[in-house]
């Protein structure tokens, strides 16, 4: 298969720019270690379009180059553009070399800011209950609403855990941070509407959920899992995300 010398160094790509298929198909190249030339070359194609796919936030390219594109990469088109999304994670192959750290509370902070929806863990008499629920990140805290006789509300005064994660199955990689501590319901009028201003989004479940319930984090950990190289065979077995 033809390949080509690059001629200059590509420019970083901003990855908080990249749209999903940029990000994949930035991530699937550096994954087979190829050049934006050596893509190009492999789609009969130019490095400066590869780059635009990969550095634009939204892009279209027809059902043709998509194919091409994805055959170039050594996948398919579903994984490709994330027609896969809508699965349950975890029925990806394992990476062939995935690169598993430990991320320091700085950089779980960060990913924590990088969401809006999460799972908070709670211990109820009828059981433990683990619900997804909308949360804003604060300085020293994380804070959601709920409506004060829903499950979530059981959180306040009590010892809670409280996890966010990103599964991408079709790179075979992913990140989850999570945290505990005492989850204090909040009911000062000032701090409630100053919240209100904070949150990213309503409550996605709707109805009156005016109970706000903060959580200072008195442990928070991450771990993350990088893919670092080609997939396994389908007769392969790898290493289980624990």
């Amino acid at each position: 298969m033809p390949h080509t010398t690059a001629l200059s160094a590509p420019s970083p790509v901003s990855h908080s720019r990249q749209g999903d298929l940029g990000r994949r198909l930035s991530t699937r190249r550096e994954q087979l270690g190829l050049t934006h030339q050596e893509i190009a070359a492999r789609c009969r194609s130019a490095a400066g379009y590869i780059s635009y796919l990969e550095e634009q936030p939204v892009t279209s390219p027809g059902i043709g180059f998509l194919i091409t594109l994805a055959n170039a990469l050594e996948t398919t088109v579903a994984e490709l553009t994330g027609g896969t999304a809508d699965l349950p994670p975890g029925t990806g192959r394992a990476a062939y070399h995935p690169q598993f750290t430990e991320l320091g509370a700085g950089e779980c902070r960060r990913l924590l800011g990088t969401h809006g929806v999460g799972r908070v863990g709670i211990s109820t008499p009828e059981g433990p209950l683990i619900l997804p629920v909308n949360y804003t990140l604060l300085e020293d805290a994380i804070a959601f609403r709920t409506a004060p006789n829903a499950p979530p509300a059981a959180a306040a005064g009590n010892r809670i855990a409280f996890e966010v994660d990103r599964m991408d199955d079709a790179l075979s990689q992913g990140w989850s941070v999570l945290l505990v501590g005492v989850a204090r319901a909040v009911t000062d009028i000032g701090q409630v509407s100053l919240l209100d201003t904070k949150a990213l989004s309503l409550p996605w479940a709707g109805g009156n959920r005016s109970l706000w319930i903060t959580v200072v984090p008195t442990q928070i950990t991450g771990r993350r899992i990088a893919a670092r190289n080609t997939h396994f065979s389908s007769t392969s077995t790898g290493p289980e995300l624990q």
